[in-house]
């Protein structure tokens, strides 16, 4: 079952949340084969159930997790607010990645988010646009994350230390 996993992490963006689970959002879900849609609400207010009509197969909510682990292995895509340790977690785990930018915050949101869409990795968007880049979303031209290398930092690090 192709499924879509939207995150908002330990913040509260009920906006994403509700844009996510509009029904242009469902409808835009379904007609790109997804037929389940996770949604982590964080601090944010929980979503109700919606009624059987409702254009996806299946929707699940809840607030919090020990991990979000298995949530980003199952995900065929993964909406997430610009967090930069939500964003750099779903793209280790080599999933695609839309980035939602909180209008309301003054903050690094839109920088990391242009320049992770700079690096090819990512498609951004705001709240109001969400249901326009998922209609119009190319998954296949994103690039893969490169790796960290902690090696490099670690022998930096012990070289300024005066540990090497």
């Amino acid at each position: 079952m192709k499924s879509m996993f939207v995150t908002v992490n330990t913040t509260s963006f009920d906006e994403l949340i509700a844009a996510a689970r509009s029904p242009p959002a469902l409808q835009a879900l379904q007609s790109r084969g997804y037929q389940k849609l996770v949604l982590q609400a964080g601090w944010g207010s929980l979503p109700q159930p919606q009624p059987s009509s409702s254009p996806a197969a299946a929707v699940e909510a809840f607030r919090f997790k020990d991990s979000l682990a298995e949530e980003l292995q199952s995900a065929d895509l993964v909406i997430s607010h610009t967090g930069a340790g939500s964003c750099l977690e779903t793209l280790e785990n080599g999933k695609p990645l839309i980035v939602v930018i909180n209008d309301k915050l003054m903050n690094h949101q839109l920088e990391l988010a242009k320049q992770l869409h700079r690096d090819g990795c990512v498609l951004y968007c705001n709240c109001s646009t969400l249901v326009e880049t998922m209609q119009s979303m190319n998954l296949s031209a994103l690039k893969p994350f490169p790796p960290g290398q902690p090696e490099k930092f670690a022998s930096f690090l012990n070289k300024v230390l005066g540990l090497q």
